[in-house]
């Protein structure tokens, strides 16, 4: 993780820590260069979690310091999630790296997990939302005081200016919800939205630090809803079929290899796909 903030506590006794990188843009080169090597010697492969919100200087920090190392065991993983969903997976991450599943194996899970995410959130306005489509009647109305919207994020884009019948499409099997408070004075997200939803459990965290650039607004209650148990995600991702990445010969689930970015070869007759750089 780029920032402590995203950390978020273990789920269980065998969710493993996260290592933070921290200002990994303002200090030293070589003193970020040193830790990161010692996490890789460590650990063996190493999935960084960023969220699309993550400032551009940090981002090129990470991909210098990959460049640097030389090294296919170091993926950055930024998925188009909003920062607290992004934590959310980043912990699922964390639980099943306690399991016998392969860095590359692992690395790949973050893809196919993203697709039993609920993400969204409750905003004071939406004149500044660039991530989910805003219509010009809904930003008119963004400037009203007192408007609110239930903005969903992910896995479809939605969005309703609050009122007796708002609501949002939530997810179509037993989740639980976790729940970041911004600035934004309002109970709606876990005293309706969450009891529509049927969440079987509702938890509170700090709100991301990058939350206020995703969402454009710091009035905000942002949520996720997400599977806890650690059994369940053991399934979903043992239940796929897995492949061998054919640069770095690791085992990895759907169509790229997240450490190398090498992609299948084509089938004969087709031009061959090369490694990415």
């Amino acid at each position: 993780m780029t920032g402590a903030d995203m950390a978020l506590p273990a789920q269980d006794e065998r969710t493993l820590p996260a290592v933070v990188l921290r200002d990994v843009d303002t200090r030293p080169l070589d003193q970020v260069l040193t830790e990161v090597q010692a996490v890789v010697e460590a650990h063996g492969h190493v999935v960084v979690v960023c969220s699309p919100a993550t400032p551009a200087p940090v981002l090129r920090r990470l991909h210098t310091l990959r460049s640097l190392l030389e090294s296919d065991r170091i993926a950055l993983f930024r998925p188009d999630l909003p920062p607290l969903a992004v934590a959310v997976l980043a912990r699922q991450l964390r639980q099943l790296a306690s399991c016998d599943i392969g860095p590359g194996v692992l690395a790949s899970a973050g893809r196919l997990l993203t697709h039993y995410l609920h993400a969204g959130a409750l905003l004071g306005s939406v004149a500044r939302l660039d991530r989910v489509p805003v219509d010009l009647k809904q930003h008119a109305k963004s400037w009203l005081p007192g408007s609110q919207f239930a903005v969903l994020a992910h896995p479809q884009p939605q969005l309703v200016r609050l009122g007796p019948d708002a609501m949002l499409d939530g997810p179509e099997f037993g989740t639980w919800m976790l729940v970041a408070r911004g600035q934004l004075p309002s109970d709606w997200v876990t005293t309706t939205l969450a009891p529509a939803w049927r969440v079987q459990g509702l938890r509170e965290a700090p709100l991301p630090a990058e939350s206020g650039r995703w969402w454009g607004t710091g009035k905000l209650v942002e949520f996720c809803t997400y599977l806890p148990d650690l059994s369940v995600l053991y399934q979903l991702v043992t239940s796929v079929r897995r492949g061998t990445c054919h640069w770095c010969g690791i085992d990895v689930i759907g169509d790229r290899c997240v450490f190398c970015s090498a992609t299948p070869p084509a089938p004969e007759g087709r031009p061959a796909l090369t490694r990415r750089t």
